[in-house]
């Protein structure tokens, strides 16, 4: 049978355990229609690229998938037809990779980096001094050290 990648995108007001319960109705779907799932993957709440129906993120899910194409077709036809999904992206493939998928990789990377560095991932100052108010930014001091003109020009020249 053809060996396929699915990319599932759900609203982001669903809450995680329903929609990695789509990745399990979808996994059915295939599984009645002849198909199996090798391997689902659930990526979490991705910023989208541009607005999809006023959603600004979306739940993202993978699925590694050996089934015929009418399994394939079947589960695109429900996909559509649910209100929960925005998009899908069926794509066929020679052979399945073997470990996790790109994005998994990424944030196993990314998280042993930050682990090791100690940061905090809200991007809070360490030192804890921070006030109300201040956003960061430097201020400088008023006065000569400035460079402020001490003369301006005429009302009259002004355009």
């Amino acid at each position: 049978m053809p060996l396929y990648e699915h990319v599932l995108i759900a609203r982001q007001d669903l809450s995680n355990t329903q929609a990695e319960g789509l990745v399990e109705h979808f996994s059915t779907v295939l599984a009645d229609n002849g198909g199996t799932v090798k391997e689902s993957e659930y990526w979490g709440v991705r910023t989208l690229a541009y607005k999809i129906n006023k959603n600004r993120k979306g739940h993202y899910a993978f699925l590694r998938t050996d089934a015929p194409s009418a399994a394939v077709q079947e589960m695109e036809r429900l996909a559509r037809l649910h209100d929960d999904v925005m998009r899908v992206l069926t794509v066929r493939v020679d052979a399945h990779a073997e470990g996790p998928s790109i994005q998994m990789q990424r944030r196993d990377e990314r998280d042993r980096r930050d682990g090791e560095r100690g940061e905090r991932r809200d991007g809070d100052r360490r030192d804890g001094d921070r006030r109300e108010g201040d956003r960061g930014e430097l201020r400088e001091p008023r006065g000569e050290d400035r460079g402020e003109r001490t003369e301006r020009a005429p009302r009259g020249d002004r355009f």
